[in-house]
């Protein structure tokens, strides 16, 4: 079975959770920005697209 989960519904509830928590870490950082880099949508979104998006496919083919 296969979830299928928008990134910015992802980001954004981890990033409810970072502020929440008061988290001020990189880990904390990183989420925020791209939360803010999936909501706006900007010039930029292919290339952070494409490097998150190879960073996804990487990770699953560790479960492999």
């Amino acid at each position: 079975m296969i979830l299928n989960i928008s990134a910015v519904l992802l980001f954004g509830a981890a990033s409810a959770l970072a502020v929440k928590t008061k988290s001020a870490g990189g880990g904390a950082a990183l989420v925020l920005f791209l939360f803010g880099f999936f909501a706006a949508g900007t010039g930029a979104y292919e290339p952070i697209h494409n490097l998150v998006q190879a960073s996804a496919d990487a990770i699953a083919e560790l479960g492999n």
